[in-house]
C-alpha cells in the first residue's frame, strides 16, 4: 500500500471522516477503505467521460476538412501569429 497526502477543506474532512466511519465502522482503516472507494469511482467516471477515439489513419481523417478555406497555410500561420501577438498586447 502507498500513502497520499492531500489537503481538503476542514468541513469536507469532517463529513468524510464521519461518513467513512459510519459506513466501514469505527476501526482502524475505515477512512482508507472509504478513500480507496471514492478514488476508484472518480477514476472510473473520468475514464468513461474522457475516452477519445483515435482514428487508425489520422491524416486521412483530417484531409479535406479545411477545403473551404481560401487562404494558404503560410497566410494562416501569419494570421495566427498576429492574433497571438494582439492578445498579448491587450
Amino acid at each position: 500500500m502507498k500513502s497520499i497526502r492531500i489537503y481538503i477543506p476542514e468541513e469536507l474532512e469532517k463529513k468524510f471522516r464521519k461518513a467513512s466511519m459510519e459506513c466501514y465502522g469505527y476501526s482502524r482503516g475505515s477512512m482508507s477503505r472509504a478513500a480507496t472507494e471514492a478514488i476508484r469511482q472518480w477514476i472510473q467516471m473520468q475514464e468513461s467521460t474522457v475516452q477519445v477515439e483515435i482514428p487508425s489513419e489520422p491524416v486521412k481523417a483530417l484531409r479535406g476538412m479545411l477545403r473551404h478555406v481560401k487562404k494558404g497555410s503560410v497566410e494562416l500561420q501569419h494570421e495566427a501569429a498576429d492574433i497571438r501577438a494582439n492578445k498579448i498586447r491587450g
